[in-house]
């Protein structure tokens, strides 16, 4: 595997981690307490959310730089998620790669790109205009999709 892809995949992995760890410390207030001395009780969901969009952005950037396209600032979100579109979506390069680990059951090149784009939407919404409290239910549904994401990304890669 490529270096830049390899990064980008440790970035990934890394960022999943937070967000899964932002999860639990949220949802048990007794750790809260006793493990981090919070003397309230606080939920971190829009960071969850945060912290698993940025698991995806790093996983598909690690997919792209595995077929050697880079992309960089400005705009780095929107060109990641057009190229991922375009080189690996479109062109059908990841339904194929898809097909050889999932016989049986095949996740679609679109399917992971309908995630990408709905995380990227999520992530402006939820960690910017929603109450911390309120964001439990997306932060689980984006958790879970930047753990499929990655599983997805990590198997691709290490074929």
């Amino acid at each position: 595997m490529r270096d830049d892809a390899a990064l980008s995949l440790q970035r990934s992995e890394n960022e999943l981690a937070a967000a899964g760890v932002l999860f639990d410390v949220s949802a048990d207030r007794r750790l809260q307490e006793e493990r981090f001395r919070l003397e309230r009780e606080f939920t971190f969901y829009s960071g969850v959310i945060s912290h698993a969009y940025y698991s995806i952005f790093y996983a598909a950037k690690a997919l792209l730089a595995a077929e050697g396209v880079v992309t960089a600032a400005p705009d780095v979100h929107r060109k990641t998620l057009a190229a991922f579109e375009e080189r690996l979506v479109k062109t059908g390069l990841l339904d194929v790669a898809l097909l050889k680990i999932y016989k049986a059951m095949v996740v679609r090149a679109d399917e992971l790109f309908g995630i990408f784009a709905r995380e990227k939407r999520k992530r402006g919404t939820f960690t910017y205009q929603k109450l911390p409290q309120a964001n439990k239910a997306p932060a689980a549904e984006s958790l879970t999709n930047a753990a499929r994401f990655f599983k997805t990304a990590h198997a691709l890669l290490r074929e």
